[in-house]
């Protein structure tokens, strides 16, 4: 689900390229802010400041530029070709009270104890399309499989969603369930199975009668 932290920016006065290669040598990142009917504003953040945010996995922060406190999700961020330098970075403000419809994936984590014992899992929904606030959106819905052994299944209503959400699907349609393997997949899972063999004449025999009709003619 969401993670949410305090970032305080301030506005960012020196613009360009140039501009922004010195702030990053002084340990300062330069970025945007935009959205929810308010300009676009230029900001600066320290480095150290972000960082840590974002190895804590957040994607919301409460966010404070000049005094001013809103609500905002990391768009998106740069970094340099090593991974390492936070070279730009993306706010985008929400309405804390704004609901939107988004659809999500739905990620496994986890072996399932039904497949060690010889099923087969399945996963019917593979995504999910649900209702939630706007600084709720969560990358992904995370579902552990770790507990789901031969013919159990996970339904829609088990999943763990950010509060106050409501899923568009049924609440008893299946999202993943591990299931007996069927007997025709055994049979075609043996090694140099086959079509059984047509009874009747050879062919080398039936080229042999034919030679000798010819001849009798």
């Amino acid at each position: 689900m969401s993670k949410e932290a305090k970032l305080v920016v301030e506005p960012r006065t020196e613009l360009g390229s140039a501009a922004c290669r010195r702030l990053r040598e002084r340990g300062l990142v330069p970025g945007n802010v935009y959205g929810h009917n308010a300009p676009p504003a230029a900001i600066v953040v320290a480095s150290d400041a972000l960082r840590p945010i974002l190895k804590s996995g957040a994607h919301v922060v409460d966010l404070e530029l000049s005094g001013k406190a809103d609500k905002a999700v990391i768009r998106e961020v740069q970094w340099d070709i090593y991974g390492k330098e936070i070279r730009h970075v993306d706010l985008l403000r929400v309405d804390p009270n704004e609901r939107v419809n988004i659809t999500v994936p739905i990620e496994l984590k986890g072996t399932a104890p039904g497949v060690i014992a010889g099923g087969i899992l399945e996963q019917p929904i593979h995504n999910l399309t649900f209702d939630c606030l706007a600084y709720q959106i969560p990358d992904s819905i995370q579902l552990r499989i770790n507990a789901l052994e031969l013919g159990q299944s996970i339904y829609i209503r088990d999943l763990e969603l950010p509060p106050g959400s409501h899923a568009h699907a049924q609440p008893d349609a299946i999202v993943v369930h591990v299931v007996k393997v069927q007997e025709r997949e055994v049979l075609a899972a043996v090694p140099g199975a086959t079509e059984p063999e047509v009874v009747g004449k050879k062919p080398d025999a039936e080229a042999e009668e034919k030679k000798d009709d010819k001849k009798k003619k």
